[in-house]
């Protein structure tokens, strides 16, 4: 195993100096390439395993473009409320030391459609040492240093806004999830790198939208497509498969107007999930599961392949999701439900979990969900309810919350109404009491008091402490006989 490792570690730094070897050879070549006046410095090489490397080629720097990249000048009250103090500030800054910057990708977006940008990213044809040397001199805190191998440089601007921004670059060298990149001071071939044409506009501060690769038309069309040749950007970060579904989510008005091409693309790299982590699957696929035809999504996800690589059983249980869309789909369902729905027991949810990598509170809840989801017989419909809430270890409001989203997978919106309307009684039964009866100190307690409740959720909680009381040696009895049969 060591002589492996020493094997495996020779090999990594072998294709290092590949990497490194291919970049002077690149810079020596660069007026055959054409292209030597738009590359400035190279970024931190973080592709690691050379078996999975493209090479970015001159066809894939010159895709069909725009001459003009401006397409509109927005004026907006939503383009207009964006420029805080601070976002002032921040372009001052730049005009100083005479750097251009721009707003970057979503924020773009979302202004087109009306919509005000939760937050705000930046790109700039300063590299990330000559935003460190002016953001220095302006006494402007930096923070997040980790950005700048991939030439995001995080400031705070007046000690109230953090502002990334990040020098424009071409992502020279990819494995599928991580790339090397060179630094540039061209808008178009930083636009090229995006993944789809609605991410890959900028906007100026005067509200200009330079818009290269037509995303300006794809959004008024809302249609959701790759910048250049679909099956290359996919290739170069196969978490783009996940992306894609999320912006089709917020973008298309139709849940099944894909485009055949794109799926057939999808499909065929399907396989490159495998080496994304389950967090990073997870974050988009929660996404996806919280937008617009979250069901519809899920299920041409499945039909193109995804399933097995997020950690679904190989038959995902597609009737049951189908049943839970019929009945459910306007009641605001969790992601988890969507999921719940695909795994028939709780080993599946383990098998999911462990490439998913949920948190405690989703774990718990998916599990909640499968174990509770079917039919409960009762004298009274919210009893089996009302009794998962009071008989829980866990906390009161998580279980209540727990208890609603089984409600809703279940589609019931009359005891969802009920629920919602219950003030949860108080058990007036407690240790101290108890003790005060002369019940010795002892794990019985748990066991007594569960009996005890058990009693009174039967009586719709109208037994007093005196009622219950009156049970107490009934039920000391009762385990005092079941422990002589256990010790025969």
């Amino acid at each position: 195993m060591k002589n492996f490792k020493d094997l495996r570690e020779i090999y990594n730094n072998l294709a290092t100096l590949i990497c490194n070897f291919f970049f002077v050879m690149l810079s020596a070549c660069k007026r055959i390439l054409g292209v030597g006046q738009f590359f400035q410095l190279r970024g931190t090489c973080s592709v690691t395993d050379p078996s999975r490397r493209r090479f970015r080629s001159k066809m894939d720097l010159n895709l069909k473009c725009r001459e003009n990249p401006i397409v509109i000048k927005v004026d907006s009250p939503e383009f207009k409320s964006i420029f805080t103090e601070e976002v002032i500030d921040l372009k001052k800054i730049f005009d100083k030391y005479k750097h251009e910057i721009r707003i970057a990708g979503g924020a773009v977006r979302d202004l087109l459609m009306g919509l005000t940008p939760k937050d705000l990213d930046f790109a700039t044809t300063a590299t990330p040492e000559e935003m460190k040397e002016m953001f220095t001199a302006e006494e402007v805190r930096m923070i997040n240093v980790n950005g700048e191998r991939h030439g995001t440089i995080t400031a705070r601007i007046n000690d109230k806004e953090n502002f990334e921004v990040t020098t424009l670059r071409i992502d020279m060298v990819t494995d599928g999830r991580f790339a090397d990149v060179q630094f540039t001071k061209d808008w178009k071939l930083d636009a090229n790198r995006r993944d789809l044409t609605i991410n890959s506009m900028f906007l100026g501060f005067d509200g200009s939208v330079y818009d290269y690769f037509y995303g300006y038309e794809d959004l008024q069309k809302r249609r959701v497509a790759f910048v250049g040749d679909p099956d290359v950007r996919v290739k170069e970060d196969y978490l783009r498969i996940m992306r894609y579904f999320r912006f089709y989510g917020r973008i298309a008005l139709k849940p099944d107007n894909h485009e055949e091409e794109t799926l057939r693309v999808l499909k065929n790299n399907v396989h490159g999930l495998e080496n994304i982590s389950g967090e990073r699957i997870w974050g988009e696929l929660k996404k996806i599961l919280q937008g617009n035809f979250a069901g519809n999504l899920l299920k041409t996800m499945l039909n193109v392949g995804v399933g097995e690589y997020m950690g679904f059983p190989l038959s995902p249980n597609v009737q049951e999701l189908d049943m839970l869309l019929k009945r459910a789909h306007h009641l605001n369902l969790s992601p988890l439900s969507y999921l719940a729905a695909l795994v028939k027991d709780l080993d599946e949810v383990t098998v999911l979990h462990s490439r998913m990598k949920f948190s405690k509170l989703e774990r718990d809840l998916l599990y909640f969900l499968v174990e509770h989801r079917d039919d409960k017989v009762s004298d009274r419909p919210m009893k089996p309810y009302e009794s998962l809430i009071l008989n829980t270890s866990m906390k009161q409001k998580v279980a209540i919350e727990y208890v609603r989203e089984v409600l809703k997978y279940r589609g019931d919106e009359e005891l969802l109404k009920r629920l919602d309307n219950w003030e949860i009684p108080r058990f007036p039964v407690s240790g101290k009491t108890l003790k005060e009866c002369g019940v010795p100190v002892g794990k019985m307690y748990g066991r007594i008091i569960n009996k005890l409740r058990d009693a009174w959720i039967d009586s719709e909680y109208k037994m007093t402490e005196k009622d219950l009381m009156s049970y107490l040696p009934n039920i000391i009895e009762e385990f005092e006989e079941k422990k002589i049969e256990r010790n025969k």
